[in-house]
C-alpha cells in the first residue's frame, strides 16, 4: 500500500485509527501538542438535546432555506425537539447541494466528484454523521509521487529529487533557494508563521471570535502572496511554489488565513471517500429526512418532528411579520403556479451568500450581515470528467504507474485528479476509468470553464495527452463519455466555495453567525464556519445554527 500513498490508511477507520493517524501526521510537523485543540475544535457541537427536551416544540415551524448539507444538518438536530420543518430546496434533479457525485453508469459503478472530493482523518463533524448512517469509506490519495508536476514544458514526477533536478533550473532562484529541497522550501514558504504562533493562539485558526490575538491577526491581513513577500523569497521563487502548488497559484492573492485553515488540521495529510460516491452522505441524510420512521434517532416516533421537502423551489423573500413574531417566507415552485407565502416562527438561512444577495430582505438585516452578505468573497470552481475505456495513466510507461494522486500543471486545466479506487487492489489498466481530467479554482476556473461544447472537450483532452506525453489526439478513441461542471454558472450556487479576501474573517465571520429579526432568523452553511470549502464546515453550522434556535425558542417560551 505504501507504493500508492496509502501508508497505513485502513477501510472504514474506526475514531482511534482516525487520531493514529491524525497524530503521525502532526508528529511529523512537529506540532504533536496541537492534537487535542484540532479534535475539540472540529467536533461536533453538543447534541440539541441539552437544550430542550424531545419533542417539546411540537407545532413550532421552522422553515430552512437551502437543502444541503448545512440545512440537512440543522433539520436533522431539529427534529428531535419536534420542530414542523419546512425545507426549501431550489435543485428539483437531486439532492446534496455542492456534494455532486456524477454516475455515468445505471450501476453506479463508474463515477467521478463534481463537489466536494475528500474527508480529512480530522473532520470530526463529518464523521460523526458518516457513522451514524453508517457509510462505509475508502482511503483517498492525495499525495503520489508518481503522479507529475509539468510546468514551462517541463515533466517532472512529484518527488523532491525529481522536481529539484528538472524544475528548480527553469526558475532564477537564489542560491540559498537552490539549495533547499522542495519540501523545506514549501514548508517554510506556507507555514512558517503558522509555526511561530504559540499553540493555544494556533487554536484561533479554527475559531470565530469577536476579536483575535494580535500575533495570528496580524495573518488575517495579508495574502498568501504577501506571506511569501514578507519571507523574502524571491519573486522567481514565489512563481515556481505558485506552479508546482497550482492551487496555491490559484488562490495567491487571497486570504493567508485560508491557507492555515487547511494546513493547522493537516487537512490533506490523510483523506478518506464515501464509498460509491460523497453524494450517498446527503441522501442518507435525505432518506432519514422524508422517513416517517427513521431509524437513525434513539427517540420515540411521536416525540420527532415533522419534515416537509419542497424540492424545486426557490425562496424569492425574506419578511420580518407585521408582529415580529414569525417571519415569512416568499417562494415559488415547479409544482405550483406562481408564488406563495408561509409563516414560519423561525428560519435557518442556510444557502451561499452570493444566492442569498439576490433575495428580497424586508427589513434589512443588520448593516454589518447585509455588507457581508454582499462583499464575502467566493472562488470560481471547475471539473470536467473523463469516463476512459482503459486506464492509460496506470500503464507501466515513462509517463503512466499512477494510481490515485493529483498532477499539478501550469497549463488551463490546472490539475489532472486520478482515481484512488485500484490503490487496494492494484493497478489495472485495462479497466474503464474515470479521470478528472481538469480541476481549477478561482480564475483558473473562470477560464477554462467558459469554453464551451466540443471545444472545452478538446482543450483539455489535447493537454492532458501533453502532460503524459501521449500522442495529439490520443484520447479521442479512449475517452467515450464526458461532464463538466463550472461553479460560476450554477444557477443556485453562483460559485465553488468561500475563500475569504484579506481581513474578512476578522470583519465578517462573527458578525456572518448573529441571528436577525429578533433572534428568529439564523445563518448556516460552509462560509458561516471556520472551514471553508468542506464538508465539515457545512454540517459542523447547520447543527450548530439549530442548537441556537433550540436555545432562543426555550427562552422565548418562557
Amino acid at each position: 500500500m505504501e507504493r500508492y500513498g496509502i501508508g497505513v490508511q485502513p477501510l472504514n477507520p474506526t475514531n482511534e485509527q482516525r487520531y493514529a493517524l491524525l497524530k503521525n501526521a502532526l508528529r511529523k510537523s512537529d506540532r504533536l501538542g496541537d492534537f487535542n485543540n484540532i479534535i475539540k475544535l472540529l467536533s461536533p457541537p453538543s447534541d440539541i438535546l441539552n437544550y430542550a427536551h424531545p419533542g417539546e416544540f411540537k407545532q413550532i415551524k421552522v422553515g430552512i432555506i437551502g437543502g444541503g448539507l448545512a440545512g440537512m444538518s440543522a433539520a436533522f438536530e431539529l427534529r428531535k425537539l419536534g420542530f414542523d420543518i419546512t425545507v426549501f430546496d431550489a435543485l428539483e434533479d437531486r439532492v446534496g447541494g455542492r456534494v455532486y457525485t456524477y454516475y455515468f453508469d445505471e450501476d453506479k459503478k463508474f463515477y467521478g466528484e463534481l463537489g466536494p472530493l475528500r474527508i480529512p482523518v480530522a473532520h470530526e463533524t463529518t464523521w460523526h454523521y458518516i457513522n451514524l448512517f453508517g457509510l462505509a469509506t475508502q482511503p483517498f490519495i492525495q499525495n503520489n509521487p508518481n503522479a507529475f508536476v509539468y510546468v514551462q514544458e517541463t515533466r517532472a514526477r512529484k518527488d523532491p529529487k525529481s522536481i529539484e533536478e528538472k524544475i528548480y533550473p527553469k526558475y532564477n532562484l537564489r542560491q540559498i533557494e537552490k539549495n533547499t529541497i522542495w519540501p523545506k522550501l514549501y514548508e517554510y514558504a506556507v507555514h512558517f508563521f503558522m509555526n511561530k504562533l504559540h499553540p493555544e493562539t494556533r487554536a484561533e485558526i479554527l475559531k470565530i471570535l469577536p476579536a483575535y490575538d494580535p500575533s495570528y491577526n496580524t495573518l488575517l491581513n495579508i495574502s498568501i502572496r504577501q506571506n511569501f513577500e514578507m519571507l523574502g523569497l524571491s519573486h522567481d521563487a514565489i512563481d515556481m511554489i505558485a506552479s508546482v502548488d497550482a492551487f496555491t497559484g490559484a488562490l495567491i492573492d487571497l486570504s493567508y488565513n485560508e491557507v492555515l485553515q487547511e494546513d493547522y488540521p493537516e487537512n490533506f495529510s490523510y483523506l478518506y471517500r464515501v464509498a460509491g460516491g460523497n453524494v450517498n452522505l446527503p441522501i442518507a441524510f435525505y432518506k432519514s429526512l422524508t422517513s416517517k420512521v427513521p431509524k437513525e434517532y434513539r427517540i420515540p416516533q411521536n416525540e420527532l418532528g415533522k419534515v416537509n421537502w419542497k424540492g424545486g423551489s426557490q425562496v424569492l423573500g425574506i419578511y420580518k411579520a407585521e408582529n415580529e413574531k414569525k417571519v415569512v417566507l416568499r417562494y415559488k415552485g415547479n409544482n405550483i403556479k406562481g408564488e406563495s407565502a408561509e409563516e414560519f416562527d423561525y428560519v435557518i438561512c442556510a444557502i451561499p451568500f452570493t444566492t442569498l444577495s439576490t433575495v428580497d430582505i424586508l427589513p434589512f438585516f443588520s448593516n454589518r450581515k447585509m455588507q457581508a452578505i454582499r462583499e464575502i468573497n467566493y472562488v470560481d470552481g471547475h471539473r470536467t470528467l473523463l469516463l476512459c475505456k482503459k486506464r492509460f495513466w496506470e500503464e507501466d510507461t515513462d509517463y503512466g504507474g499512477i494510481v490515485g494522486g493529483v498532477t499539478n500543471t501550469d497549463l488551463s486545466i490546472t490539475n489532472i485528479l486520478y482515481p484512488s479506487d485500484h490503490a487496494m487492489i492494484g493497478a489495472n489498466p485495462n479497466e474503464p476509468g474515470v479521470l478528472t481530467g481538469s480541476y481549477n479554482l478561482n480564475k483558473y476556473a473562470t477560464h477554462i470553464g467558459s469554453i464551451r461544447g466540443d471545444a472545452h472537450f478538446k482543450q483539455v483532452k489535447r493537454q492532458v495527452e501533453q502532460v503524459h506525453g501521449l500522442p495529439r489526439n490520443y484520447l479521442d478513441s479512449i475517452v467515450t463519455q464526458s461532464k463538466f461542471l463550472h461553479w460560476n454558472n450554477e444557477e443556485w450556487f453562483r460559485g465553488a466555495v468561500a475563500f475569504f479576501t484579506p481581513e474578512q474573517k476578522r470583519i465578517f465571520s462573527h458578525n456572518i453567525l448573529k441571528p436577525e429579526y429578533d433572534n428568529r432568523v439564523f445563518f448556516a452553511g460552509e462560509h458561516t464556519s471556520a472551514t471553508h470549502g468542506w464538508m465539515q464546515g457545512a454540517l459542523f453550522s447547520g447543527k450548530l445554527a439549530a442548537n441556537r434556535l433550540a436555545y432562543n425558542a426555550k427562552i422565548k417560551k418562557r
